[in-house]
C-alpha cells in the first residue's frame, strides 16, 4: 500500500495510524481520518506561524536548528518524530528527495551556505528578495528534512524572511491546480541550481500579497 503523499522506500517504517487505510501517520492523538489530520494540522501550523512572528527577531539568522525547533513548535503534539530528521527515504510523483542518511550534512551546508547569506533578509531591491526566497525555499524542500510538513514548513521560513525584508504576511493561495504543477517543477529545477522558475513564482506570491 501507497501513502497517497508520499512513496517511501521503507514502508515499516511509514508508521500508519491504525484504520486510516495509510492516509494517516501513525501520531499521538490517535487520528485516522485525513480530513480530521489535514485541519488540525492547519490549525497547529497558524498557531506555529503566530508563535514564531512573535518570538523571531528581524534580525535574526536562521539555523538549522531554528528549521527543526519550528517544525517542533508545528507538530510537536501530533508525531513523535517532530523536528527530527527523517530516517526514510522519500519521493512525491516519481521524484526522490535528499536520502535520508545525507540529510544532516545537507542541512549544514544549508545553514553555511544559504541561511548565513540570505538571513537576515534585509535586501532593499525587490529582486534580491525574490531571490532570496526562491533560493532558500528550492534547497530547504529539495533537501526534505522531515517526515511531514516540509512544503508548509519551507513557506512558514519564507513568511518569516519577507517580515525581515518589510512585506506583509504572504499570500501563498494563488499556488493551485496548473500552478500548483509549476511550482513543482520549479522545485525540480533547483536540483540544477536553476533558481528562476521558483523566483517566478514567488514574484507572483509578492504580487498577489502586495494587491492584497
Amino acid at each position: 500500500m501507497k501513502n497517497n503523499r508520499y512513496d517511501t522506500d521503507h514502508l515499516a517504517e511509514a508508521q500508519f495510524e491504525a484504520g486510516s487505510r495509510g492516509r494517516v501517520l501513525r501520531n499521538l492523538l490517535g487520528i485516522c481520518r485525513k480530513r480530521e489530520m489535514d485541519a488540525f494540522e492547519a490549525v497547529k501550523l497558524a498557531e506555529a506561524t503566530d508563535y514564531a512572528i512573535r518570538h523571531i527577531s528581524k534580525e535574526h539568522r536562521f539555523t538549522a536548528q531554528d528549521i527543526c525547533a519550528l517544525h517542533r513548535q508545528w507538530l510537536g503534539k501530533v508525531y513523535p518524530w517532530a523536528g527530527e530528521y527523517r530516517q526514510v527515504n522519500i519521493s512525491k510523483g516519481g521524484f526522490t528527495f535528499a536520502m535520508s542518511a545525507q540529510i544532516p550534512r545537507l542541512m549544514e551546508e544549508l545553514e553555511k551556505t544559504v541561511l548565513a547569506v540570505y538571513t537576515p533578509c534585509h535586501f532593499v531591491e525587490p529582486e534580491k528578495v525574490i531571490e532570496a526566497l526562491a533560493v532558500t525555499h528550492c534547497e530547504l524542500v529539495l533537501i526534505h528534512p522531515f517526515r511531514e510538513g516540509n512544503g508548509r514548513l519551507s513557506r512558514i521560513l519564507a513568511t518569516l524572511m519577507a517580515l525581515q525584508a518589510g512585506l506583509p504576511l504572504l499570500d501563498f493561495s494563488g499556488i493551485r491546480g496548473k500552478k500548483r504543477e509549476a511550482y513543482f517543477a520549479a522545485v525540480q529545477a533547483g536540483m540544477s541550481r536553476e533558481y528562476a522558475p521558483m523566483e517566478a513564482i514567488f514574484r507572483a506570491v509578492l504580487a498577489k500579497t502586495l494587491r492584497g
